[in-house]
């Protein structure tokens, strides 16, 4: 199985808005994680068959859609030549991304990677395919983002969980690849396993603008000989269902405060905002600003705060990377500046956006309006949008308000982009560019001034925004073969930095016990040749009682460490200074860290703790709230097994095994709740956590739980089956007891397996073991 490895979360924009940011961010990020680096290093060399991509290059998904995806595959077996289908799987949840290019390919997390590294099949139930058709051609000032959030807000009604989604129809010919990208980038969003695309004329012109001119030749000739090849003729397939949309009714949009299906109408989102304050961050606008120490400007409710352009999801697009610097230019001949309370950065997915944007002479607006380049990765998409500057950090906490980011990424959950910005809104990169002029969300950019140009002029958004025309022809004229030829020639080689890590060739891996980066896992300690018997859950005790929504981002944060938090202590403990603590996703590495990091997001709402944001629980013997990794371990010293319940959605956004690694590492033997996102659940069952779901009809409310009772899982000692009713007895505080049936969701056979083995790579180990 051939393994490529990208690095692409560990840079954090620390500095922003002038030339030389892009240079002391990447001497940061290597500083922070020459450990990490060391390691990945000393595997691409012990290994056969793995790359790696090294830090500064861009984003998996779209160095994956711009260099590695092949569409096709061959390989030679005797005097023969065998051609087959591209198929992917991805430690990322935006893997679907690739299927814009006609590849088959979703997130899975780390635990089934690896699985599948050493061999292991990737088991599923065969899924109901959804097709969803496309007609008309989008209008004047639309985009593809506007496009995907319409998309992802249509599909999540629909409910697509567990089934793939198959784009078709007319309106395929008015969608470039980037666009159908942009689409298939989401589909976590919208809830699907994949968002995918056929082969047409489209995926070979594609393939040859990124210099890959010989691979369409094969895609073409194998597509057409296979029956995957699409044209106007073909017929209509057949789907389990189907949707449409006209293109033509798609309008300029954002997504939030707070889930990627939350979209609003740009004429809406100004009125939505004021509104939100009430609905959504129970506060009442009084018009207040905060005086910013040391600065000549103040800041109040709705005020953005962070404009990043980033994210594989629009940077892979030049339409709208091209449209934002047409933005840029528009507003530096009207005289017009980024407002000086907004952190901006520019974080491409590939250095191709670089060159193009170089070619065109629009990096120079960009840069004059703040929009500096500051590293190729995730950033602010991620959460590693780096700290405010302190007058605005000071300000947000004096007023506590409620403030803004506005970014081109595709996750805007609770304390994900910064642990300051209450409302985070997904945008096009124009609109990025236009809400940073602006300043504020309570601006209606449609209709009120951007801003005041050159000679107290009103500059309204008519004045800034290219039309399509324009961007198609900047397009055309500068996105070429030649600048993906040049950007990838030395795609592996890496920077200085990368080159001068120092690493010696070993059979296995040289564990340091002192490190706070890597360290040796406990997930094999005591693990014998055969697994034991399965037992059922007696007296367990709930850690978190949640709602609906419940993210991977909720349950394991990629962002900041506090200092007054349980890894914050460890960290400390261990002699790392604060300013050295680095995020959580660098530390995964480390299961110290990460199990103390398990629920530590600060927007969590627990209700076993009502009234209280963050990661809180309480022991059942009393009612003071304390860190939920210290009950944990409290419960773990005593013997007491643990549950979680929960509502809908269970486990949405990134494909984070470490949500499940966590959970598994506090004690936790079994997650109750309505519905499951389906990366997690997955996860869930690779690391031997069970996974439960309420019937129809029944929640947690409906059962009247406070996170006072104790449960017992039954008929898990027996023959266990995939989907089989399971008995949840409820035992309640005044003594009464009732007994529930849930279902088991272990999806497959092969899951059976993983879970009686205590985990997919338990069950993998011991099979190679047996086979040796």
């Amino acid at each position: 199985v051939p393994v490529d490895l990208v690095i692409d979360h560990s840079v954090i924009v620390d500095n922003f808005g002038n030339n030389a940011a892009f240079g002391a961010n990447v001497k940061l990020e290597y500083e922070r994680n020459l450990e990490r680096y060391q390691f990945l290093r000393w595997g691409a060399m012990a290994f056969d068959n793995f790359r790696v991509v090294p830090p500064g290059t861009g984003i998996c998904h779209q160095v994956n859609l711009e260099y590695l995806a092949q569409v096709v595959w061959t390989k030679k077996e005797g005097k023969e030549t065998i051609a087959y289908p591209d198929t992917l799987v991805g430690t990322d949840s935006h893997t679907t991304m690739v299927n814009g290019l006609a590849v088959l390919g979703w997130g899975v997390g780390g635990i089934e990677a690896e699985a599948a590294m050493l061999g292991q099949a990737q088991p599923m139930v065969i899924p109901d395919v959804v097709g969803f058709k496309l007609t008309g051609k989008l209008k004047e000032g639309a985009t593809a983002t506007d496009l995907v959030l319409t998309v992802t807000q249509m599909l999540r009604k629909k409910g697509v969980v567990n089934k793939f989604v198959e784009f078709y129809g007319e309106g395929l010919e008015e969608l470039p690849l980037a666009n159908r990208a942009t689409i298939a980038n989401m589909a976590p969003e919208y809830g699907a396993t994949c968002g995918f695309f056929p082969v047409d004329e489209i995926t070979l012109g594609y393939l040859k603008t990124t210099n890959r001119g010989a691979a369409a030749k094969l895609v073409e000739a194998y597509a057409k000989k296979q029956g995957l090849w699409r044209s106007k003729k073909s017929p209509e397939p057949i789907f389990t269902d189907t949707l449409s949309l006209d293109l033509g009714d798609v309008v300029p949009s954002l997504a939030g405060p707070k889930r990627p299906q939350d979209r609003v109408p740009l004429s809406e989102a100004a009125q939505q905002f004021v509104a939100n304050m009430e609905k959504e961050f129970d506060r009442k606008d009084d018009g207040k600003r905060i005086k910013c120490d040391g600065a000549d400007y103040d800041l109040g409710h709705g005020d953005v705060v962070i404009a990043a352009i980033t994210s594989c999801t629009n940077t892979s697009n030049p339409y709208v990377m091209l449209g934002a610097g047409l933005i840029a230019r528009n507003a530096v001949k009207a005289g017009l500046k980024v407002k000086p309370w907004v952190k901006t950065s520019l974080a491409p997915g590939s250095q191709v956006v670089t060159e193009y944007l170089d070619a065109s002479g629009l990096t120079k607006d960009l840069n004059k309006i703040g929009f500096n380049l500051v590293g190729y990765g995730c950033t602010s998409c991620i959460g590693n949008s780096g700290p405010l500057p302190d007058p605005v950090t000071k300000a947000i906490g004096d007023g506590d308000l409620v403030v803004s980011s506005v970014l081109s990424g595709n996750r805007n959950f609770e304390g994900r982009v910064n642990p300051l910005t209450r409302a985070n809104y997904l945008a096009s990169p124009m609109l990025v560019v236009v809400y940073a002029l602006a300043g504020s969300m309570k601006i209606d950019i449609t209709k009120d001034p951007i801003g005041v140009g050159k000679g107290g002029k009103p500059v309204y958004l008519k004045d800034l925004w290219p039309s399509n025309m324009e961007v198609s022809k900047a397009v055309d004229k500068f996105v070429t073969a030649k600048a993906f030829k040049k950007r990838y020639a030395d795609v592996f080689k890496g920077d200085k930095f990368w080159r001068g890590i120092k690493t010696k060739p070993s059979l296995t891996y040289a564990w340091d016990d002192n490190s706070t980066y890597v360290r040796n896992p406990p997930y094999f300690d005591g693990m014998g040749k055969t697994p034991g018997a399965l037992s059922n859950i007696k007296g367990a005790r709930p850690l978190g009682q949640f709602g609906d929504s419940i993210t991977t981002d909720h349950i394991s944060p990629a962002g900041s460490i506090k200092k007054d938090s349980p890894a914050g202590a460890y960290l400390s403990e261990h002699g790392v200074a604060t300013k050295d603590f680095n995020q959580y996703g660098t530390r995964r590495g480390n299961h110290e860290v990460m199990m103390r990091g398990t629920f530590a997001n600060i927007r969590l709402k627990n209700e076993m703790v009502p009234g209280i944001e963050g990661g809180f629980t309480h022991h059942f013997t009393t009612d003071q709230p304390e860190p939920i990794y210290d009950v944990a371990m409290r419960y773990k010293k005593e013997h007491t097994p643990q549950v979680l319940i929960a509502g809908k959605e269970y486990g949405t956004g990134s494909s984070r095994d470490w949500a499940a690694k966590g959970v598994n590492l506090l004690g936790v033997k079994a997650v109750v709740c309505e519905t499951f996102e389906r990366i997690h659940r997955s996860n869930l069952v690779g690391m031997g956590v069970l996974p439960l779901q309420f019937k129809d009809g029944m929640t947690r409310k409906t059962l009247n739980l406070t996170g006072r009772e104790t449960f017992d899982v039954s008929g898990i000692d027996g023959e266990l089956k995939p989907g089989m009713d399971v008995p949840l007895t409820i035992h309640r505080p005044d003594g009464a007891s009732e007994t529930i049936i849930l279902t088991c969701r272990i999806d497959t056979a092969e899951e059976v397996g993983y879970f009686k083995n205590g985990g997919v790579l338990h069950y993998v180990l011991r099979n190679l073991a047996q086979a040796a």
